[in-house]
């Protein structure tokens, strides 16, 4: 196979070249390795989910799917890092709604760490946000071109295909994590909590560029993972390669900065999901 020939690093968690029975079971019951809500894939379509974590661009691996930072909940342990004292007793909520002042919703935060105390009692949180990359062309046909014979596909030639499957980092910057930095983040700078964002390294350098600063002083840290092919070569994992501290960006006109709601409501709704989790 050539050099570039063909777009996808991983499907349904496996690189294409696993032929193992394992990495067939995952294609065939469509199922996800890294903690998604249910044991399926469930990108695009839940009935017939997209299931492509991951594109190769450059030479470079490019996470896709947000579900795939979740590998090992490493994410969390270095976004607590940053919003924690060491020893601080910590769990995790996902998908949380956030309201503003109206009462309507500011969108939902990814992954909330809750901290708490040894009676239970919320005592702080910090909001971290997972971005992965928007592609341009179609990815779909590719995958399921591949999905019909795995076996003998996983060295197939794509490059002269229409639309071949590329990253738009402008599009997931501009579309996506600029608006949740300054709306969802407004709200939560207004309330003194801390974000974290997980993101791809390739991701991350092409972002205009960021002033840094001191852990202590920063309100943002930017979480830089990329993938790497484990020793034996059977499959990718994801890594920290950086933790970049930053201020928070701050909106030249104010429009898209959230109207904070109630900090004790949000505290109260924690303490509730917390609550609802327990076993």
């Amino acid at each position: 196979m050539k050099k570039g020939a063909q777009p996808l690093a991983e499907v349904f968690g496996h690189i294409l070249s696993d032929i193992t029975k394992d990495a067939d079971r995952y294609r065939s019951r469509r199922l996800c390795p890294f903690n998604n809500k249910v044991p399926n894939c469930t990108k695009d379509k839940a009935e017939n989910p997209l299931g492509v974590c991951s594109v190769i661009h450059d030479d470079a691996l490019v996470i896709t799917c947000p579900i795939r930072f979740r590998e090992n909940w490493l994410i969390t342990d270095d976004a607590a890092s940053f919003f924690f004292a060491d020893g601080i007793a910590w769990s995790s909520l996902t998908e949380v709604r956030l309201n503003d002042a109206n009462g309507k919703s500011a969108g939902s935060i990814d992954v909330v760490l809750v901290a708490y105390d040894d009676k239970g009692k919320v005592i702080d949180f910090g909001a971290l946000e997972i971005q992965a990359v928007y592609i341009s062309g179609n990815v779909r046909e590719p995958f399921e071109y591949y999905m019909k014979n795995p076996k003998s596909r996983f060295q197939m030639d794509w490059s002269d295909q229409p639309n071949y499957p590329r990253p738009d980092y402008l599009s997931s910057s501009r579309k996506r994590l600029a608006p949740q930095l300054l709306f969802k983040g407004g709200i939560l700078h207004s309330w003194q909590k801390k974000t974290a964002v997980a993101l791809n390294k390739s991701f991350f350098d092409t972002l205009p560029p960021l002033t840094r600063i001191e852990k202590s002083k920063a309100d943002i840290a930017w979480l830089i993972y990329d993938l790497e092919l484990t020793k034996n070569q059977t499959h990718y994992e994801l890594c920290l390669q950086d933790i970049y501290y930053t201020e928070r960006p701050v909106s030249t006109t104010g429009a898209e900065i959230g109207n904070p709601g109630s900090l004790d409501m949000f505290l109260l709704q924690l303490h509730g999901k917390l609550y609802e989790v327990a076993v």
